[in-house]
């Protein structure tokens, strides 16, 4: 009887400690704009930004990996692209110029300072 609690409290522990922490998505009414908050299945956040009423995206959207690392910084307006994006990857950052919610201009910047331009 010992030997079976034991084995119920260890695979009860060890179960408790391989769970994971998921968090929900939140929503939250901002004025006009609902703030929003996705997560990873780890629990990490993979992205923060804006809808307005009518459910478009809108202002700055940040996207993060699955270890929290910074990946895209994207803007909108009423759910078109608009702005400067910056994408981030180990070596270099991405920064893609929008007009008339088209591509307008690729800038590659890699980590020796170096300019790549293409459209």
């Amino acid at each position: 009887m010992r030997n079976i609690i034991a084995l119920l409290a260890i695979i009860l522990t060890t179960s408790l400690a391989l769970a994971q922490d998921n968090k929900s998505n939140t929503y939250f009414l901002d004025g006009d704009v609902i703030e929003a908050t996705i997560y990873h299945d780890n629990g990490m956040i993979a992205q923060t930004g804006f809808y307005n009423k009518e459910n478009k995206l809108t202002g700055e959207w940040v996207s993060y990996d699955l270890q929290g690392n910074k990946t895209a910084v994207a803007e909108y307006n009423n759910g078109e692209k608009v702005g400067t994006w910056y994408f981030f990857s180990n070596n270099s950052i991405k920064e893609v110029n929008f007009m008339d919610a088209r591509v307008a201009k690729v800038v590659t910047w890699k980590s020796s300072d170096t300019q790549v331009v293409s459209n």
